[in-house]
C-alpha cells in the first residue's frame, strides 16, 4: 500500500496573476480562516492561506516556530522561488510570519511587506511591567465574564480556564493523549493535536530583533492583549508602524473584516506604487 503524499501547506483563497503571491500564516488552530477576508482584499496578487502540518491526521504536527518557518519556506521555494515576498500573520501566525521573514532576510532575500495582525509573543517574553499589566487586565476580563454567567457555568468557566493555564511547555508529553480527545472524530483529534503543538510552539518562541519594517494591525476592543503593541514590539524591529481598526481579536478575520481588508488593500497599493 503506497503512502499518501504529504498535505500541501498552501490553500489558494484568492486567484490572481500579479507577482509576488501573498501568504497568510495560520493561528493556533492551524486551519485557513481567511477566505472571506481575502475576497475583500482588492488586489491582483494571488493569496494563499498557510495551513499547519498535521491537520490531515497523517503527519506529525510541528511544535517549534523555527521548524514551521523552515517547513513553509521550503514549500514556498517550490511554488515561488524568487523574491520579493509578502507575508501576513494573524495571531500566533504573526510569530510564524516573523520567523519566515527573519530567515528570508538572513538568506539575502527581500521581504517587501510583513504585516502582523494582532500578534504577540507569549507573556513570558514581554517586559515585566507589561506582564503585570496584562495579568491584571486578564483577571478583570475573566471576572467580568464570570459575573455574567450562572453559578454552575461560572464554575465551569473557571475550571476550563485553569486547565488551559496548565498547558505550559513540557506539560504534554509526546505520548500523552488528554482524556478530552476520547470520543472525538479522527479529524477533530487531529485538529486538537495541531492546536496543542502550536501552543507549545507559541509558549517557547522568543522573537529576535528584525532588521526590517513591521506593519502591525490591532483592534479597538482589547480583552487579553496589551493596549499598546509598541510596548512589546517597538524595540524588536528597525521600523514599527501600528494601525487600529474596529472589532476584537477574533472577529477581524471572520465577520468584521472590512476594515482589515481595506488596510491590507492600501498596503498592497502602496507597495505597487513604491511607497513602501
Amino acid at each position: 500500500m503506497s503512502t499518501p503524499p504529504p498535505l500541501c501547506p498552501f490553500v489558494e483563497i484568492k486567484e490572481g496573476r500579479e507577482k509576488p503571491p501573498i501568504f497568510i500564516a495560520h493561528g493556533l488552530r492551524g486551519t485557513v480562516q481567511f477566505s472571506e477576508l481575502a475576497k475583500h482584499i482588492r488586489t491582483g496578487h494571488p493569496i494563499y492561506g498557510i495551513q499547519a502540518k498535521g491537520i490531515d491526521g497523517l503527519e506529525e504536527p510541528l511544535e517549534r516556530v523555527d521548524d514551521m518557518a523552515k517547513f513553509y519556506l521550503d514549500a514556498i521555494e517550490k511554488l515561488n522561488p524568487h523574491d520579493p515576498y509578502i507575508l501576513i500573520g494573524y495571531s500566533f501566525g504573526g510569530l510564524v510570519a516573523l520567523e519566515m521573514a527573519q530567515r528570508l532576510s538572513q538568506n539575502g532575500k527581500k521581504v517587501a511587506l510583513l504585516v502582523l495582525l494582532d500578534a504577540y509573543p507569549h507573556p513570558r517574553f514581554m517586559p515585566a511591567p507589561q506582564r503585570l499589566r496584562l495579568f491584571v487586565q486578564r483577571i478583570r476580563s475573566h471576572a467580568r465574564q464570570m459575573r455574567q454567567l450562572p453559578l454552575r457555568s461560572s464554575f465551569s468557566y473557571f475550571v476550563n480556564g485553569l486547565k488551559r493555564r496548565l498547558h505550559f511547555p513540557g506539560a504534554l508529553h509526546e505520548s500523552q493523549r488528554p482524556p478530552e480527545t476520547m470520543g472525538l472524530s479522527f479529524a477533530e483529534t487531529a485538529l486538537r493535536r495541531v492546536n496543542q503543538k502550536a501552543y507549545l510552539a507559541y509558549a517557547s518562541y522568543q522573537p529576535k530583533f528584525y532588521r526590517g519594517k513591521i506593519k502591525f494591525v490591532t483592534t479597538e476592543t482589547k480583552s487579553f492583549f496589551p493596549g499598546d503593541p509598541a510596548t512589546v514590539w517597538g524595540n524588536l524591529a528597525s521600523e514599527f508602524e501600528v494601525e487600529v481598526i474596529p472589532g476584537n481579536h477574533l472577529n477581524i478575520v471572520t465577520t468584521e473584516f472590512e476594515a482589515l481588508a481595506s488596510i491590507l488593500t492600501r498596503y498592497l497599493k502602496q507597495l505597487t506604487s513604491g511607497q513602501i
